[in-house]
């Protein structure tokens, strides 16, 4: 018998039972779905490619021009309709549900990663721009034209407020990207499955269709089953070194591995700090600041999640309270918890002295009324907008509101070698708010030359001013005046101040370190 593209008739009475409520529902289960997909390859480009703005609006604008092109080829599709809608679910369930564990495991071995992963944000976006179209097509008979649109794109525009709404709040940090792409590609299936199901004109296909639709969704919940230990192979692939922990936040990825000379933590893909050499970076974070501040009681602390900043201030018995501002839980909550890494922050975070917040510091600190004789500034580097924000002159306004008479903060401001600029730019920043700056730098093997501003309102800085803790591995105070030297090639360089308007520091960090990042 052959085959045609022509739905068999169906008797009026069957066709008017049918409830074409059931594919207003798929209009939403499918727009949350197309929805997750392209929030899975953004956040996905950024773990890989770096946390950059830049990923979110390449992939989103790709994404939609690869729908516009979807719902433009869907003109073509004629005859029967529910077919060609099935034959879509299976196919979006598919490639959808497999785009994360792909590119995971892509990501070391193909040398054209950017091509693949376009490749696939192009195609899933295709044949989700098909979607709409056609299901509009399918309904056109049982809606006036009026009714039509606005149903279904109120019920499409709902399914995009779910999907950006349970995707950062409970998808990522439960599920993590590869379940959380092969779930939304099983929803996909199921989609196609139910309308397979209950539709009358499909009968004659049904059962070619269930066969298709069951060795998909099986082999997704394989793959479902074996996310963790795919992620763990892409992991070792990704870091040299044995990887001991990883999880996924709402903000970032958070991995620690181990080898036997240390402890190292990478934030989406970034390293962090290690422990064979943390405690240069982070005395020279900590020191040079209170031993100019003999008399300071109150310190507030802005991100250092890991506690090793506390750690230090811990060393000056007469501080009084010290309050953490980290806008990560699962930072804090793991280097409160893990054994390796409490022996590692001497369990800092666990002390009765300090009080750890989780809350995003931009506006936890215009909403705090409190003085601090001292503050530390221990942001990740600039190199998205979310965080370029927290190295702005805005912030560092409100910032010097919070400082007690007499009070100086220190900012942790990214190589003065790799990323002049940048370093520069954190520098005119401050002083474009009012404050007198002391820039200072030191060499950290595991990062290169790394550079520090320690800031104040008055003009007047004496390194010498108090004693320093007993037992330093690093900072004396020979060390603390060396620091304060620039050899010519990091000199000062004229800059743009960063503005929240311009975030010139973002643009600047991605020039300086675009010629050292694969």
């Amino acid at each position: 018998m052959v085959e045609t593209n022509v739905e068999p008739a169906v008797p009026p009475v069957a066709r008017r039972a049918q409830s074409p409520g059931l594919l207003l529902v798929a209009v939403a289960v499918i727009a949350t779905c197309g929805l997750i997909y392209e929030l899975i390859a953004g956040t996905l480009a950024s773990y890989l490619l770096g946390d950059s703005v830049t990923q979110f609006s390449t992939i989103i604008g790709a994404y939609l021009f690869a729908m516009g092109i979807g719902s433009w080829l869907s003109k073509f599709l004629d005859g029967a309709l529910l077919r060609w809608f099935i034959r879509l679910e299976i196919l979006v369930g598919i490639v959808g549900g497999c785009m994360a564990p792909l590119l995971f495991v892509s990501f070391e071995y193909v040398a054209s990663f950017r091509l693949l992963l376009y490749a696939l944000v192009g195609l899933t976006g295709v044949l989700v721009g098909l979607e709409i179209p056609l299901l509009m097509r399918i309904l056109e008979n049982r809606y006036q034209f009026k009714d039509l649109v606005a149903r279904v794109f109120a019920v499409d525009y709902v399914g995009a407020l779910l999907a950006s709404l349970i995707f950062p709040l409970v998808l990522v940090p439960q599920l993590g990207l590869i379940r959380t792409s092969l779930l939304f590609g099983a929803l996909n299936l199921a989609v196609a499955a139910v309308v397979l199901a209950r539709f009358p004109e499909t009968r004659p296909y049904r059962r070619r269709f269930a066969v298709g639709i069951g060795a998909a969704l099986l082999g997704l919940a394989v793959l479902f089953g074996f996310a963790n230990r795919l992620l763990a192979y892409t992991e070792t692939l990704a870091f040299q070194d044995q990887v001991i922990y990883s999880k996924s936040t709402p903000y970032q990825r958070i991995v620690l591995t181990r080898n036997p000379r240390e402890l190292r933590l990478f934030l989406n893909g970034n390293l962090q700090f290690s422990s064979a050499d943390e405690y240069r970076y982070h005395e020279a974070l900590v020191h040079p600041l209170m031993q100019a501040l003999p008399q300071a009681r109150r310190v507030l602390v802005m991100g250092g999640g890991d506690g090793l900043a506390v750690r230090e201030l811990l060393k000056y018995p007469r501080i009084e309270s010290i309050k953490l501002v980290d806008l990560d839980q699962g930072m804090t909550s793991i280097f409160r918890h893990n054994e390796l890494l409490l022996a590692l922050n001497k369990g800092s975070l666990n002390n009765p002295k300090v009080q750890v917040i989780n809350a995003d510091a931009y506006q936890w600190v215009r909403q705090d009324s409190g003085r601090y004789d001292a503050v530390i500034v221990d942001f990740p580097d600039p190199g998205n907008y979310s965080i370029g924000k927290l190295y702005s002159a805005a912030f560092y306004t409100a910032l010097v509101k919070r400082l007690a008479p007499g009070g100086r903060m220190v900012v942790q401001s990214t190589s003065p070698y790799l990323a002049r600029q940048s370093f520069w730019c954190v520098a005119h920043t401050l002083a474009a708010v009012g404050l007198h700056t002391v820039p200072y730098h030191l060499y950290v093997p595991s990062f290169g030359e790394w550079g520090y501003v320690l800031a104040g309102p008055d003009a007047h800085w004496r390194g010498d001013a108090g004693p320093l803790p007993a037992g330093l591995r690093y900072i004396t105070p020979g060390t603390i005046h060396d620091m304060l030297r620039f050899p010519p090639d990091m000199s000062e360089v004229p800059t743009e101040v960063n503005q929240l308007n311009n975030q010139a520091l973002v643009r600047y960090f991605e020039e300086d370190w675009g010629p050292y990042v694969h």
